[in-house]
């Protein structure tokens, strides 16, 4: 089955969506979904371009943060859905960061049985990684991300513009996910990155499109040979074991991408003491997010044996026992067996945790 759909990406893209979705219907009325920051600088903007292009829409939203990605924001979506009346003739435009594009995701795959959707990301993070790929889903007690679905967007839209509204910790946050994708599969990325630190950090056009573009080039890749995550996608998920686990027990008060930097450096030393990654490699990996102004450390609150446990709960993880993926090097991850999840001894985790290797 063909999955593909289109990606957009560039300066002022998103004065183009009402027009595209005129001239190429998704849907006979929209559901424009966002958060109540994203709203007043994004949402009522777009809306009024679809209701000017004589689109039938509404706006809904629910309160910011990842505290309300849950199961009771996706009801609520769903219940302004169908009082509004909106039918399975219906399409979703989401609009915001990751919270938002997980949840209007999810419901889009479930409402009357599934309606299509576009993504419009408009943090860093989301940009680079979240919109892409069809993952969505909600948090619950137990961990992160743990009810969902697999559903592709028709289209994403990405407008670099949007990043202007970010503050400067947002902005850091979403770089530890292109770190993540330059050590998973591009030394040339990372490389880049090095070199263009300043540039990138100030969000100079030129260079944040380049490395937008070239990490989703690297997701739709990956997606297209693995949708479902059966070996090859969990690369994606390098410093998200650790990552999500201090995520969920700091109550998310760090944001996803401090989490995932400060997984990398974890999942790092852990492959340096299983003998796959050079001392040198993983430094490099560090003095790159600490370039970035991003978290390397495990918040010293956290004790290592509650974050071993809240791994089991990681979706990789199978008969109770955390998987990892690890890097051979920069640029490339390790396999063992042939397959990408490696189980690791709780004793190396441990030692990894403490900045032991």
């Amino acid at each position: 089955m063909d999955y593909s759909y289109d990606l957009k990406i560039g300066s002022g893209i998103l004065s183009q969506v009402a027009q595209d979705l005129k001239s190429h219907p998704l849907g006979d009325r929209y559901a424009l979904i966002t958060d109540a920051q994203v709203a007043s600088l994004f949402g009522e903007g777009l809306l009024k371009d679809l209701h000017e292009k004589g689109l039938q829409a509404v706006l809904i939203k629910f309160p910011a943060g990842e505290e309300h990605k849950t199961r009771e924001t996706k009801a609520y979506l769903e219940d302004e859905m169908f009082r509004q009346g909106l039918g399975r003739d219906a399409a979703i435009i989401a609009v915001g960061g990751g919270v938002v594009g997980d949840v209007a995701g999810f419901v889009a795959a479930t409402y009357n049985r599934g309606i299509p959707y576009i993504q419009i990301p408009t943090t860093l993070l989301a940009q680079v990684d979240s919109s892409i790929g069809g993952k969505t889903g909600v948090d619950v007690p137990w961990g992160k991300n743990l009810v969902g679905a697999f559903y592709q967007p028709a289209a994403v839209y990405i407008d670099v513009d949007t990043l202007k509204t970010l503050p400067p910790r947002q902005i850091k946050a979403g770089l530890a996910e292109i770190v993540k994708y330059a050590v998973i599969q591009d030394l040339s990325l990372f490389s880049y990155l090095e070199a263009n630190r300043d540039q990138i950090l100030n969000l100079e056009r030129e260079s944040i499109t380049q490395v937008i573009g070239r990490c989703c080039e690297i997701k739709g890749y990956v997606v297209e040979q693995d949708e479902r995550e059966g070996d090859l996608r969990k690369i994606l998920n390098y410093g998200h074991t650790i990552g999500h686990a201090v995520e969920a027990l700091c109550q998310y008060r760090i944001l996803h991408g401090e989490a995932v930097a400060i997984g990398m450096c974890v999942e790092s030393r852990i492959a340096r003491e299983l003998g796959y990654l050079s001392e040198e490699e993983a430094s490099r990996q560090k003095r790159l997010l600490e370039a970035m102004e991003l978290p390397v450390a495990v918040p010293p609150r956290l004790n290592p044996e509650e974050i071993i446990r809240a791994t089991a709960l990681d979706k990789k993880a199978r008969g109770g026992k955390a998987e990892y993926v690890l890097p051979k090097k920069i640029g490339e991850m390790m396999t063992l067996n042939g397959r990408f999840g490696i189980r690791v001894e709780e004793a190396v985790v441990r030692k990894a945790l403490k900045g032991e290797s």
